[in-house]
Formats: C-alpha cells, structure tokens, sequence
C-alpha cells in the first residue's frame, strides 16, 4: 500500500515538472533573445553572392601569394573605407612532417634540374628558386628557427547595390592584386564563406596555403605606422602603439610642414613645441607672428624680438639684394632679376587697384603699360646706384624706395601716376618702416618678426617684404633653418604673396631650409590653387581639431577614411592626425612642465 502511494507521487510530481517545462518553453517563445536581435530578416544565397536582409554581400579567397611580401601588407585593406569582414585561419603543421614532405620535394627538384642539365637544356629559374626556397625552408625548421602553418583568408564585402558590391570587389581585388595577392569569388559556395566569416571558428571553405612562421606574420593585420627614428625630436605619443613619433622632418624629401587646425585647438603650441626642440638639435628659427604669440619663448631661449610697426625702429629696405657667393649654378648673375620679380609683385600689392577675383580672393591689377613702366623704373633706380646685372656691383649699397619714388617722378608716360601712389610709403602715412636702408640682422639662433601693430593695410605688405627679406638671407648664409609663417592665410589672399609662398616652398629644400605653414582658416587656403600647391609640397602635415565646414574639404586632399573624418571634428586638444611622408598616424601633443610654461597661449595658465 506504501509503495503504491509513492509511485502516484511521483508520477504528480513528474507531471508538475513537464507542466512546468511547457509553460517556460512557451513563455520563452514570446521573449526576443539575443540571436534574435542579431539576425538578418533574411538569407538568400546565389552563385556569385548573397542577400543578407537588402545588403548585398560577396566572399572572396585569396590563393595566390608572391615567393616574398612585407609585413602589414594587409593594412591596405584593413583601411580602406570600405565594410569588409575579414576572417584568417591559421593550422599548425607537425615539422617533422614537413621536413619529410620538403625531402622529397627537394629530391625531386634535384633530379628535374639533373635531368635537364644531361640534355643540355637551359636552365629553368623557377626549378631553381623552387629548389633554393625548398632548402633555405628545412634548414630552418631544422634548427627550429621556423615552423610551418596552413594560412587560410577569407573576404565579405557588403554594398547597397550590386553596382555598389562590384565596384567594391573591384577595389579589393586591384589593391591585393597590386601585392600579387590573388583572390576568387567563392562561386557556389557563398554559404559555406559565411559561415567561414563569421566568428564561430568554423572554415567550411578549406582554402589553404603552406606558410612559414615569417610569411604568416606578415598577414597580421593590426599594424600601426611606426614613426621612431634615431634622430629627430619627439612630436609626440602615437596613440595606436603608445609608441613615441620621434622624427627628423629633414630627412624627408623636403622638409616642409603644414598644420591646419581652428581656433584653439592647439596648433601655436605645437609649432612652438616643435620649434623650441628643433632649436635644441642645432636649427635656427625664424617666425612671422602676427599675433604676438612668441615673444615669451623668444626671451626664454634669448632670441631676436623684431618689432615692426610705424613707430618702431626697425627698417626693413625690400631693395636688398642677397650677397650669394656661389656662382657656379648662376644664383649670382639670377640675383638681380629674382629680386626684380619680387618687387613686381610686391609693388603691385602696394600700387595696383585691388578687385575680387572669381574665387573671392583680393587681385591687385596694373595695366600693361604701368607694369612696363615700372619694370623700367626699377631696373634704372638699381642702375642709379651702380648696380647691374654685373653680379660684382652688388655688394653696393642698394637703392630705397625714396629713389624708386624719384625715377617715377621724373619718367614720361605712367611714372608720375605711379610715383603719387607711392608717396604714401616714402612720405607719407606708411613712411619710414620700409623706405629707408634695413637695421635688421638675422644672425640669433630664433628671430621672431611681430606685424601685430601693423595696420591691416599694411601687414599683407609687411609680411611679403619680411619672407622676401629672409628669403634673401637663407640664400645668403645656407644652414639649417624652419620659417614658420603664423596665419599663412593672410597671405593667400593675394595672388602675388600666395605665389612667393608657393616659390618659396618649392625651392626650400636647396637651401636646407623647412617652411612651416600655420593657419586656421583653412577654407580660405585650400580654395587657393597656390594653397593646394604649397600642401603638396609639403611632405609633412599636422591635422588638429577642424571646424565642421573644413572637415570635407581637408577629407578630399588629404583622402581622409570616415573615421578619420569623425575624429577629426572631435578631437581634444593636443590631439590630431600626423602625416610624414606615405605614414599617418594618430597622435597626442606631449611637453614637459617647463615647456608648457614656456609655450602656452591658455590666458588661464599664463596668469
């Protein structure tokens, strides 16, 4: 009777449990689970692709490789800008297996190039490296300095479109291809490259190749620029590596830099920085500051502090001509000409009527017959002093613009309008600053111009005539220099000082000299053909925080990924993007207490 009432026990008890196991399965049913969520709304494979909901989706493999290729090789798809799934399965092999596979190889290489050598045929070089490759591989895994591995890799491309997903795949197999990396369409197989894609470990397309440890390596695909030389100075911490960029920009093909940030954003620091630590690796430093921004460091590191404005002192006389003393490329004999090109230019910034170009940029205009008169006027004001094409008649004092004003006066034709024009320089309201002989000598490790006190008339005029100024003096006593023009934007406004900037950017490098241009307003720059000029010769460049309207633009010159684009509008200060030559890489601005001190615009940290 006991046991009976047990086993009815049991039984309720069993029946409670799958009562229990129905109700939690369908409560279950009406709960969104994880995989749920994740889940495509469908799946339709084809031959040649899939549909993944309304994405068009595409597995490639690769199962070609080159006999050598670099390491991070697979970086170039890794960034592009581009949805691409990337799957890599990696199989150790037993060596001892391998060495007795690679025996036979060998054995049977030896005896094809024996065979062929009994016949008298010429020799096969692919029998050969073959056989070289063979050999140099056992002896490797010989010792254990190798070991060997099947490598399989697999692509997904997603597009909107199939002419999206074409152009895609396109794009992915000519840059492998560019490696000698060769790559299939899984044709009938989209299903089993899914599969092999996403992350459950299962390679249901079996694409192998033999590879050794240093072949596979180079497949990794997480590599970062790494931009540590043994000489240079540190710009700062790469924040993909936390490693440091440690760089010599003139080791590069020219040694110009550009840095674009807005307001704030920390570029004055940065250059000053850069400056500041250049100078201790033996560089001179000149800058143009328009903002009075340098003068701390200046008197820090003991500099030149020229002060320009019409009542200061300082005279620069745009008539000076530099004393080059290497007449074997013709620089001497050419002296006399550039500078007369130069005063063209600069005259017809002071002289001419000033319209809006087309793109918005300020035009100053002389007729034709008002530039044949000054040409003439200036190369008799040189002649008036004894200065000649001759280059031994240009160590004579040169002419100043009082005797310019004085030849127009008394010349037929245009001179005399020309003359009244330029009274205001000689006698009048500009008088002084750049109508008398130069007291200026750039003979100190940094020498800093400050125009902040210069009229805004003026200061366009003032900063060609100090660039046409230093310019003569680089070319006069060649060392290591950096020219950092403070808001280079000003001057590309004007097509003649954009085109001395562009002039001076090409030919900086033959006289071991770096220009280094700093704006913010980077619309105004790089709308100027000279502007996009001056970037591309520039083989180093520093991209801080931007203003949402210049992020497109900056996105297109420098072929910038969406991420790219992204953190560029969001970056804290100190942070940017920094270029050296084919490398990029994230970087954050570092300095010591002492150097922030030194350098900081912050009006909270100057205090």
């Amino acid at each position: 009777m006991a046991r009976k009432k047990k086993t009815e026990v049991d039984i309720a008890a069993q029946q409670q449990a799958r009562e229990a196991a129905e109700v939690a399965a369908e409560f279950q049913k009406g709960i969104t689970t994880l995989r749920d969520l994740i889940a495509p709304a469908s799946l339709e494979f084809k031959s040649g692709y899939f549909m993944m909901g309304t994405r068009w989706c595409r597995t490639l493999y690769a199962y070609g490789y080159p006999r050598t290729i670099y390491t991070g090789w697979l970086s170039s798809i890794i960034n592009l800008d581009e949805v691409i799934d990337v799957s890599m399965f990696i199989y150790p092999v037993d060596s001892q297996v391998v060495m007795n596979n690679l025996r036979k190889k060998v054995t049977q290489l030896e005896a094809s190039m024996s065979v062929n050598a009994e016949h008298g045929k010429v020799r096969d070089p692919g029998l050969e490296a073959a056989y070289q490759d063979a050999e140099e591989l056992r002896d490797k895994l010989q010792i254990g300095a190798e070991k060997f591995f099947r490598f399989g890799l697999y692509f997904t491309l997603y597009g909107e479109s199939q002419d999206e997903l074409d152009y895609v795949t396109h794009k992915v197999e000519t840059v492998l291809g560019q490696q000698m990396v060769l790559t299939k369409v899984a044709s009938s197989q989209q299903e089993q490259g899914l599969n092999s894609i996403v992350p459950q470990f299962s390679d249901q397309l079996q694409i192998r190749r033999n590879m050794d440890t240093g072949a596979v390596s180079t497949s990794f695909p997480f590599t970062s620029a790494d931009l540590t030389q043994d000489n240079g100075i540190l710009y700062g911490v790469n924040m993909h590596n936390n490693g440091l960029v440690i760089f010599d920009r003139f080791s590069l093909e020219n040694a110009n830099m550009a840095v674009f940030a807005k307001s704030g954003a920390g570029k004055s620091f940065t250059v000053k920085l850069e400056a500041l630590r250049s100078m201790m690796m033996g560089a001179d430093i000149l800058i143009i500051d328009p903002e009075n921004e340098y003068q701390k460091l200046s008197d820090a590191v003991g500099g030149a502090y020229i002060h320009l404005s019409l009542n200061s002192d300082t005279r620069i006389n745009p008539f000076d001509l530099p004393q080059v003393v290497d007449s074997d490329d013709g620089e001497s004999a050419d002296a006399l000409r550039a500078n007369l090109v130069t005063l063209h230019g600069l005259l017809r910034q002071m002289l001419g009527t000033s319209q809006v170009a087309a793109d918005g940029s300020m035009v100053s205009i002389l007729s034709p017959g008002e530039e044949a008169d000054l040409d003439q006027a200036l190369i008799d004001t040189y002649a008036r002093v004894g200065i000649t094409s001759d280059p031994l008649t240009h160590n004579s004092p040169p002419p100043v613009m009082a005797d310019l004003y004085d030849t127009l006066l008394h010349m037929s034709g245009n001179g005399p309008e020309l003359a009244q024009r330029l009274r205001q320089y000689t006698t009048g309201t500009f008088a002084g600053i750049f109508s008398q002989q130069s007291n200026v000598e750039i003979n100190n490790h940094m020498v800093v111009f400050n125009i902040r006190d210069l009229e805004d008339e003026l200061r366009p005029v003032a900063m060609y005539i100090v660039l046409s100024h230093i310019w003569n003096k680089v070319r006069t006593d060649k060392r290591k220099r950096m020219l950092i023009v403070d808001e280079a934007w000003q001057l590309m406004k004007y097509p003649d000082s954009a085109n001395f900037m562009f002039s001076l950017a090409k030919r900086a490098r033959k006289y071991y000299l770096g220009l280094t241009t700093v704006t913010q307003d980077v619309e105004d720059f790089m709308n100027s053909q000279m502007g996009r000029a001056i970037v591309a010769n520039s083989s180093m460049q520093i991209l801080l925080k931007q203003s949402p309207s210049a992020i497109d633009v900056l996105g297109q010159v420098f072929k910038l990924t969406e991420e790219e684009l992204k953190r560029l509008a969001n970056f804290p200060v100190g942070q940017g993007l920094f270029f050296a030559g084919q490398n990029h890489v994230l970087i954050q601005i570092i300095a010591s207490q002492t150097e922030q001190d030194l350098i900081t615009t912050n009006p909270a940290q100057t205090q």
